[in-house]
């Protein structure tokens, strides 16, 4: 399994483990979090097996996957973490609020790629060898959206503890010219930058 596919399955296990706890007494906001974070579980899961070729690559699915990662990204995340909403089963931890800035632009660049991820779908796999030959480097031989600020391929982890460039927002032009598994990757990435940092393992 190649380091991309393994970051793409381990982003989509702990999405996916959030759900098992939507129903174990979570009432409210905690409840509608955590619901919403069960349904990019299994989104993530259904399109990191399309990914890594374990079901037949399908484009129209692709961006009806990406739609709903959409959906739930961005201000839809932001709006289910009220301040200090910390009632058990929460595994939110406190430092969303306190780091708000750092956790509204992940929030917003899950939804910027995700937007990505939908006009990337026709390019096709890297691995398949479908995808355009300059999909990695993006429009115009840009390599912005795959480096991200600080020049490190594949999301290097920077000073700060957060993987570079995952403080900035991708160039929409540089991921709909991208193969879809890079933008994945991107993708999932992000889910597992905000997760080490913002969610607790257990309550």
């Amino acid at each position: 399994m190649t380091p991309k596919i393994i970051t793409s399955a381990i982003a989509a296990a702990l999405l996916a483990s959030a759900a098992a706890y939507a129903h174990s007494g979570a009432t409210g906001v905690v409840k509608q979090r955590m619901d919403a974070m069960g349904k990019l579980g299994d989104v993530t899961k259904f399109l990191t097996e399309m990914m890594r070729g374990d079901v037949s690559y399908n484009a129209e699915l692709v961006r009806q996957n990406a739609a709903q990662i959409r959906q739930h990204a961005g201000p839809s995340i932001t709006k289910l973490f009220p301040k200090d909403s910390l009632m058990k089963p929460s595994e939110a931890r406190p430092v969303i609020w306190s780091d708000w800035e750092e956790f509204e632009i992940l929030a917003m660049r899950l939804e910027a790629l995700a937007i990505g991820l939908e006009a990337s779908a026709e390019n096709g796999l890297m691995s398949s060898g479908t995808a355009p030959a300059s999909g990695m480097m993006g429009t115009g031989g840009s390599t912005n959206a795959m480096m991200g600020s600080g020049g490190n391929a594949g999301g290097m982890m920077s000073s700060g503890g957060m993987m570079a460039g995952q403080n900035t927002l991708p160039v929409a032009a540089d991921l709909a010219s991208m193969p879809a598994d890079g933008v994945f990757n991107m993708l999932t990435q992000t889910c597992a930058s905000c997760h080490t940092k913002f969610r607790s393992e257990k309550n």
